[in-house]
Formats: C-alpha cells, structure tokens, sequence
C-alpha cells in the first residue's frame, strides 16, 4: 500500500504567496508519486505526498528538511507544543481507485 504523509501550517500573515510559491518546485525523491499544498482556511495550509513505502519516505527527509527550513521563517507556532509543523505520516490501510466518470 502507499505510504502517506502530511503537514500542518500556520502561514504568518502577509506571508501566503510567498508561502505557495516556495512550494512551486519539482522536487526530486526516489519513491515520491507526487502531492499537493491545500489551503485549509485562512492562512492554513495542509501538504500532503504519496510515497511508494515508508522506506522511501524516511530515505528523503534528510533532503526534505532543507526545504521546510528554508520556509519556517513564513510559519506561525501552531500551539500546544507542536513548533511550526504538524506532520503526521502512515501506510494507507483503505485506497480508492480514481473516478471514471
């Protein structure tokens, strides 16, 4: 099954372009199958990626970090002792065909 991962921002305010255009890259991952930045609310923003396992998932974040840490300046702490990020990551355990519609 694809392994999933997804993180929670907080955008500082007047930061949002900004925000979405440091996402505007084609990164390059051994097992990444794509993703999406997703606006949430206001100033709230979700990234999600799609990984062939969890292997190749923790194989990258070593080049992740670069990316995020280039951005953190952009980011309000989210609370609750959680920093800038919310990142939560899995083995899909349900997965749905796209629609032929």
């Amino acid at each position: 099954m694809t392994a999933y991962n997804a993180v929670r921002f907080k955008v500082k305010q007047g930061m949002e372009k900004a925000f979405e255009d440091a996402h505007r890259i084609n990164p390059v991952f051994k097992g990444f199958k794509g993703g999406g930045l997703v606006k949430t609310g206001d100033r709230a923003y979700c990234f999600v990626g799609a990984w062939d396992s969890m292997d190749t998932l923790a194989a990258a974040r070593p080049q992740m970090l670069p990316i995020l840490d280039s951005m953190r300046h952009m980011l309000e702490d989210l609370g609750g002792g959680l920093g800038v990020t919310d990142p939560v990551s899995g083995t899909a355990v349900v997965e749905f065909p796209a629609s032929k519609a």
